[in-house]
């Protein structure tokens, strides 16, 4: 129990002492007798809190930067009318800063044996599982004098998705898909494509493609078209080591990383190739396989969201190892990790022919757009020595990818805006060129 305001102003006027308890604490406080038992009654009065029962619904997941909502349903069992404060407690990421006191504290009334309904909205800040804490209630008399006080907990959890803030090139991708595939354009023959249709020659075209057999039966000269060969496999390899905690502008390389992942995925699942998800720093972290295409994308959503970087040097050795075990056969292995010569040179060279032997490998990394203005400054002696460090930066990056080119790898490195768009045309240019 607990004496509210209203009473401690009204047991100041007063004057005939009178001993209140509450718990751990005892006390005397000057009230008069009338006011003491105003007080008793509405203690009396108040609904109590622990015969409440408390059930929630609504939203369970919430892509990061949008709203969700969730429903606490207060039924009210017993003779007396609610009314009450509630606070509906969660992490404080679940709120916009500043917004937690208002978005998580309500009032409302039940009468007795009635239920009442009221909505916590949140707009989360980082990604991950958000679970519900604990419901406290506190239940007023009619005076307003005393209330009674306690907590409930009604579990649930909501789970904050990647934003896939690239969805946004996904139909212009999905275009230029279409071209290769034969559709709005006719294709060039290369070794990873199948024959699609015959048409007639158009002067440009290679003549390589002419197929003399049809051309004898018809008097023009026909052509064959190629498309790109379907059901092709693409692993996506997430390095959660420490490299990739590292930030770039306000987020972490791996957001930036699992949000080239999720628009890689969604245009390979479009063309007609299967796609596993792998997160790898010293053990699996997250592992997605065998999704039809209807369901990877969210498959890879739900996968990415409790993802974290790991303060530990990633295991290069055990992440070959794993994908070469996730994927037999041949397939287009795309690591998204860092370009940073230490861990390339010490971690990854020394086994890459385990993958380059019997994959495509194909290695996006990101760049920290801070490093190129650094780059260009120049006006005082600060200014050069930061110009100098970034070029000594950017050369060591040039010399890692070209060291990773001569082991037959495609390098994307880009910004984390431009990184997703660049990732995905790295993809079609090997599809176009026939080498998944």
């Amino acid at each position: 129990m607990a004496l509210t305001g209203r009473a401690a102003l009204l047991a100041a006027l007063g004057s005939l002492p009178v001993g209140i308890w509450e718990p751990g604490w005892t006390g005397i406080l000057a009230v008069n007798a009338p006011l003491a038992l105003a007080c008793a009654c509405d203690f009396a009065l108040a609904a109590p809190v622990r015969r409440l029962g408390l059930t929630r619904s609504g939203d369970t997941s919430v892509r990061l930067g949008d709203t969700a909502d969730v429903t606490l349903t207060i039924t009210n069992p017993t003779g007396r009318p609610l009314r009450a404060q509630l606070r509906d407690a969660w992490p404080p990421s679940s709120w916009q800063p500043g917004t937690e006191t208002t978005a998580s504290r309500h009032h409302l009334t039940v009468p007795a044996g009635e239920r009442r309904r009221v909505t916590t909205r949140f707009r989360p800040t980082r990604r991950g599982d958000r679970p519900a804490d604990r419901v406290t209630i506190r239940s007023y008399g009619p005076l307003g004098l005393f209330a009674r006080q306690g907590t409930h907990k009604v579990p649930w959890t909501v789970r904050v998705l990647p934003p896939f803030t690239s969805r946004k090139h996904l139909p212009s991708k999905l275009a230029r898909l279409r071209e290769l595939d034969g559709r709005t354009s006719v294709l060039t023959r290369g070794e990873g494509t199948e024959f699609d249709s015959l048409r007639e020659y158009v002067p440009g075209d290679d003549t390589r493609s002419i197929d003399w057999r049809a051309t004898a039966r018809q008097s023009a000269v026909a052509v064959r078209t190629w498309r790109p060969e379907r059901d092709r496999h693409i692993l996506l390899v997430l390095d959660t080591g420490r490299t990739s905690a590292g930030r770039v502008g306000d987020a972490p390389r791996l957001d930036a990383s699992m949000d080239a992942a999720l628009l890689l995925g969604a245009l390979a699942s479009r063309a007609g190739d299967r796609v596993d998800l792998l997160a790898y720093d010293r053990r699996v972290r997250a592992l997605v396989q065998g999704r039809t295409a209807g369901d990877v994308l969210p498959a890879l959503v739900n996968a990415m969201a409790t993802l974290e970087p790991e303060l530990v040097e990633t295991d290069a050795r055990g992440l070959t190892a794993t994908a070469l075990r996730t994927s037999p056969r041949r397939s287009l292995i795309v690591l998204l990790t860092t370009l940073d010569t230490a861990p390339i040179e010490e971690g990854l060279l020394p086994v890459l022919s385990q993958l380059t032997q019997r994959h495509t490998v194909l290695l996006a990394s990101v760049a920290d757009p801070h490093i190129t203005e650094m780059a260009k400054a120049r006006g005082n002696t600060d200014a050069v020595y930061e110009a100098a460090a970034a070029a000594q930066a950017q050369s060591e990056r040039h010399r890692t990818a070209e060291q990773l080119r001569r082991h037959g790898v495609t390098v994307v490195d880009a910004t984390p805006d431009d990184l997703a768009p660049a990732l995905a045309d790295a993809y079609l240019a090997l599809k176009a060129a026939g080498r998944l």
